[in-house]
């Protein structure tokens, strides 16, 4: 039986409720469907832990991910309270540290549910867009990146 370590991180807002439920149906998968154990561990980061700590995450955040076979991240920021510079910190330390260059976002219409694509329907669109993931407004101008890595480089 396959196992897999899975690293919760809620995060600020509607990635709360987003996560809460996806790891409800995940536990029901591992239990009705799957040849497999998922062990999950959820982490309190986000914008609460912010205005407790001073910061959005521990300082050895990314330390304490590196185990973990996956990061399931539901939503960060919270701009009501905290800039985005902020609460945006972790999620490029992530990108970069893990090397999540690419945002594979699939597209598809599927039965019954309406769209404004007139005359189309299940089937007819299904594509993948892949947006680039750690440049532009994901990456910290200047400073070193991917410290300790072949590929280090400075900015």
């Amino acid at each position: 039986m396959k196992e897999f370590r899975i690293a919760v991180y809620p995060g600020d807002g509607i990635g709360v409720e987003v996560t809460e439920h996806t790891v409800r149906l995940l536990q029901a998968l591992q239990e009705c469907c799957g040849d497999f154990t998922l062990h999950l561990e959820t982490f309190p980061w986000g914008g609460d832990y912010y205005i407790e700590h001073g910061r959005t995450a521990p300082e050895d955040y990314l330390e304490i991910l590196k185990p973990f076979d996956a990061i399931f991240l539901g939503a960060i920021g919270d701009p009501a309270r905290i800039p985005d510079h902020i609460t945006l910190a972790p999620l490029i330390g992530i990108r970069q540290s893990f090397d999540q260059y690419a945002c594979v976002r699939p597209a598809r219409l599927f039965e019954g549910v309406s769209t404004p694509l007139a005359g189309r329907g299940a089937g007819d669109i299904d594509m993948v867009v892949i947006r680039e993931n750690s440049e532009g407004e994901y990456i910290d101008n200047g400073g070193r990146f991917k410290k300790g890595k072949a590929d280090e480089f400075a900015v």
